[in-house]
């Protein structure tokens, strides 16, 4: 958990805002700092925390989280962390054996064509179990989403993955007024809509539109610099009246082994 951040989002663990979509993102540089940001932020508390770790394995959370003052173990044992290991799921579901108890989280790669559903009743169930035989009481539900892009590489459309994002919305943020973190990545350079439907830049348009709060983590426009690791954009989006108001800020930043600087010699902001 990085306070500096915290400072900035005017966050707490014993005070954040309940109901909000958080979408991280990144172009020519490596967001997923953000991730174990929230994922220490909403174990300190106490929430019941679901993690869709897509990307990298429980033990490399793990790892990051120890240096940062927090047991994902202790967590996943107490029943407070629900970690679902996407490659492992993926391996079991593209080549089955007898000895597989894994969920069916990750059952539409047998026929992509259906959608993410089974991936979404993984969540719903998540987030609304009642804890039965859990010794303690938890918080508001968290989704985290380690980087929701690789949908798309595992043959899930731009429309599917989005039709996700909104349920997973509809249930954590609006119907159980917990929050939902995710990361999507970008490739490649900033372009303009070239008539791709399917790629990252259209995929980022949706999930923006649907965010409350992004951070959009970049490299320096000057190129590298051994002091600062590039930059972060933050943007609040609330709706005022009949529209929405939009409010950013910049920083600059720089990751340490047990947490991040963030600098702001040339913040800008705007109202839209």
């Amino acid at each position: 958990m990085f306070t500096e951040l915290n400072s900035i989002l005017n966050t707490t663990p014993d005070s954040f805002t309940q109901g909000e979509f958080v979408l991280l993102s990144d172009r020519r540089s490596d967001a997923s700092f953000l991730i174990h940001h929230f994922l220490s932020l909403y174990l300190r508390a106490r929430c019941k925390v679901l993690f869709l770790g897509l990307v990298q394995s429980f033990n490399h959370y793990s790892a990051i989280s120890q240096r940062l003052g927090v047991s994902l173990t202790q967590a996943k044992e107490k029943g407070q962390l629900v970690f679902l290991e996407g490659l492992n799921e993926s391996l079991s579901v593209l080549i089955p054996r007898e000895t597989d108890t894994g969920s069916e989280a990750m059952g539409f790669l047998r026929d992509p064509a259906v959608g993410l559903k089974s991936l979404y009743e993984f969540v719903r169930s998540g987030a609304t179990s009642s804890g039965v035989g859990e010794q303690e009481e938890w918080g508001p539900p968290v989704l985290l989403v380690d980087d929701l892009s690789v949908l798309r590489s595992l043959g899930a459309s731009v429309d599917a993955v989005l039709d996700f994002s909104h349920y997973c919305r509809a249930t954590v943020c609006s119907q159980l007024q917990g929050n939902v973190v995710m990361l999507a990545r970008c490739d490649g350079e900033e372009e303009e809509d070239d008539g791709d439907d399917e790629g990252s830049e259209r995929l980022l348009r949706g999930l923006t539109h649907q965010c409350s709060l992004t951070l959009h983590v970049q490299g320096l426009p000057t190129g590298y610099c051994r002091d600062i690791h590039g930059q972060v954009e933050v943007c609040w989006r609330r709706r005022r009246g009949d529209g929405r108001c939009t409010h950013k800020k910049l920083f600059q930043y720089k990751v340490h082994d047990k947490g991040a600087s963030f600098f702001a010699p040339g913040t800008s902001s705007a109202v839209l």
